[in-house]
Formats: C-alpha cells, structure tokens, sequence
C-alpha cells in the first residue's frame, strides 16, 4: 500500500505485465530504455508495446486534468486494466482509443478531488514535476504544466477542463473530444470557445523566455538567500500573490498574501526564524525554472514562479511532503 497525497491509501500491485505504478513517465521505469524512451524488442506482446509506447502521452493529459501526479498514476492503472481486458482486434487507434479512456477515467477522479479540496488544508497546489530539459523546449507543452496554468485550469469545470486540455494543448479533432467527453461536436466546440476565452483573461500575460525566468530565478534565489529585503522589492510586482501548500503537515500560509511589501518582509523574517542549515538551488519544474529549498539536507520546499512584465506576480510554495515524491527524478512529459 502506499499513501496517497490526499492521504488516502490504494494498492498498485498489478498482475499484468505493465506496472501501473510506474506507468508514469518517470525515467527508468519498466519498459523503457535507460533514458526514459519506451523500450523495444522486449519481448511484450503488441498490446503492451502499443500501452508503453503512448504512457508518457496519456500521463500527461491525466496529470494536465488533474494537476495532481499520484492521481495520474492511478488513472494510468485504471486505463491499463480496461486496455488489457478490451478486444485488441477491434481497436483500430490505440493512441486514439487509450486517450479516450484516460480522458473518461481522470473526468471521474477530477471531480472526486473536487469533493475532496473541499476539506483540504490551507490552500490546495498542484503537484510539483521535476522535468526533463526537452519539456521546457517544448514552448506550448511548457507553458500548459506550469503550476499558473495549472491554476487557471482549476477555475475551469471537469468538462471545460478535459476539452480545453484535449483541443489547446493536444491538438485533438472536435469528434475525437466529443467521443471522450460524451458530448456532441457541436457541443464540444461550444465548450472549447468558453474554455478557451475564460483561460485566456486569466493566464500570464506574456510568454517569458527561459534567460528572463532564470535571470529573475537568480536575483529572487540571491535576495531571499541574504535577507535582502531591497532586493525582493525589485523583483517582486506590487500585486504579487504567495500561495503555499503545506497540506496540514508542514507550516504554510493558510491564505494568499499579497502584495510586495508583505511577501518580502514574509520571506526575509520567516527564514531568520527557520532552525537547522538552509540552503537554496534551482531546478527544472513544471517546465520552467524554480527555487528548491533543502533543510538540514532535506527537501522541504518547492517554490514555482510566474512572471508578467518582468517581474514575479506569482510564488507558489509546495511544503506538503506527500506532494513533493516527484522531485527525487525526472518526469517525461509528453504530448
């Protein structure tokens, strides 16, 4: 049994030849060549190559829906149980056909999370990927798994979510959807332009370079470090929002704080108080580059940056320890 981030408890023991438990995307994992490329020649049956060669794509549109990596997994396990037990001669895309079932499988978890944010601790954010350099290449692919968008994806509803996910960042035909999503054509791009429209008054304002974040990951990183409260002001919007994650396990802010002033006197005099050796260090998450902290050696928190206009508008702090198992290795993410 393992413990869930929602502190749940669920097997991941599998008597098919796929472990779902690592059918995540994670480097390494069973099927896969040593750089995380689905493996070949293995000697696995056609059905399983076709649900290897296509999980990072389907853990991807699961963690998109659901924002939450340990809830993918679990989707992947349900989609490789009905792949397993479905008859193989008469699927005639599996891409096609294992997308519509993850789609199906996360719109049912999604809105169970929902019931159960309801009674998280303090504020709920997703769950932090540390990713692969080629994730951040990917412009468009980036820019949909940052904890932002993940964000803005969370004012959405199941249904707009699934669509928005499926048609902007997927590229997938207005049928194709409609079959996923048990809605007409019609009605899928009805929602499509709904989705689309909200998350766009919502999302960052313009498109950062990787140079600009690493340059404002820098000087955040060299202030927060020294107490340099001058320094945070610098680089820290007048409306900036610190949002942190601590699940009711580690010490985090309970509500936003907002505003420059208050976030940089929050930073600077919070790490005076922390106990034990601090140290700081960048890391590739979610696509783009953010802040890991280490207490005494040990992860402790994780913090993700948005930027508009040059500046940071957005610090969203992940401390919960169930949140953080991701950040031990690399994520394939792929679409």
């Amino acid at each position: 049994m393992v413990r869930r981030a929602d502190g749940q408890e669920n097997s991941v023991e599998s008597e098919h030849p796929v472990n779902p438990e690592n059918a995540g995307g994670t480097a390494g994992a069973p099927g896969e060549d040593s750089g995380g490329r689905p493996g070949a020649g293995r000697g696995t049956d056609p059905a399983t190559e076709a649900f290897i060669a296509h999980r990072n794509l389907l853990f991807t549109v699961a963690y998109e829906m659901l924002g939450s990596a340990a809830d993918a997994e679990d989707v992947l396990q349900e989609t490789w149980l009905k792949w397993a037990g479905v008859d193989h001669g008469t699927v005639r895309e599996p891409r096609a056909y294992l997308v519509r079932v993850t789609t199906r499988q996360a719109l049912t978890r999604l809105r169970t999370l929902g019931r159960r944010k309801e009674s998280y601790v303090g504020t709920w954010l997703p769950e932090p990927l540390l990713t692969a350099p080629d994730v951040a290449d990917d412009v468009e692919l980036a820019d949909s798994v940052s904890m932002a968008m993940l964000l803005v994806l969370e004012t959405l509803t199941p249904t707009e979510r699934a669509v928005f996910v499926l048609r902007e960042v997927f590229d997938l035909g207005y049928d194709e959807i409609a079959e996923a999503v048990d809605k007409s054509p019609a009605a899928v791009r009805q929602i499509a332009h709904r989705s689309r429209s909200h998350v766009a008054a919502r999302r960052p304002r313009e498109t950062v370079s990787r140079s600009e974040s690493r340059t404002a990951l820098d000087a955040f990183r060299r202030a927060t470090e020294t107490g340099d409260l001058q320094g945070l002001l610098d680089i820290l919007a007048p409306d900036v929002v610190l949002l942190g994650d601590g699940g009711g396990i580690k010490k985090a802010v309970l509500r936003p704080v907002m505003g420059a002033d208050k976030v940089a006197r929050l930073l600077t005099n919070g790490l005076v108080k922390v106990p034990g050796a601090v140290s700081f260090a960048p890391a590739q998450v979610n696509g783009h580059p953010a802040m890991v902290i280490h207490l005494d050696g040990e992860l402790d928190t994780v913090v993700a940056l948005r930027m508009d206009d040059g500046l940071i508008t957005g610090l969203y702090a992940v401390r919960n320890p169930e949140k953080l198992s991701h950040m031990g290795r690399e994520t394939i993410l792929h679409r």
